[in-house]
């Protein structure tokens, strides 16, 4: 029997505000998924290294702001370094002139401001194999 879908939610930076993170992984949860969720001001180091102890299959990075062009790649850096097979989505405040950069970085997914839950839900169910 395949294991439930893993996915840790993480805010890296000094971004405060983690309400819309709250609400997505009370969302996974909702739907089945067991999630992680790293807590406020987090840094890329301390994202991936949860992510290998925790053995997940997805990350979802939130940022309100505005250092996602830095922290994000970062993190798909270091998830590179550690031969790391997850998919990795963002949420937050991002504009889309910096959609194209996040997606060039490997990042699968940015979801904004209105996305509906159910569209996250979904992509993550659609995207996600667990592993056994």
């Amino acid at each position: 029997m395949p294991r439930k879908i893993r996915v840790m939610i993480a805010k890296p930076g000094l971004d405060g505000h983690d309400r819309g993170a709250k609400v997505v992984a009370r969302a996974l949860r909702d739907a089945g998924m067991e999630v992680i969720y790293t807590g406020l001001h987090q840094t890329p180091e301390q994202i991936v290294q949860a992510a290998l102890q925790e053995d997940v299959d997805a990350i979802g990075l939130s940022c309100l702001s505005g250092a996602h062009d830095v922290l994000f790649p970062r993190v798909m850096e270091l998830i590179r370094e550690n031969g790391m097979d997850v998919l990795v989505t963002a949420g937050g405040i991002i504009p889309k002139e910096d959609v194209a950069m996040l997606k060039k970085s490997g990042i699968a997914a940015v979801f904004g401001p209105g996305t509906a839950i159910d569209d996250i839900v979904k992509f993550h169910r659609e995207h996600i194999r667990p592993r056994k």
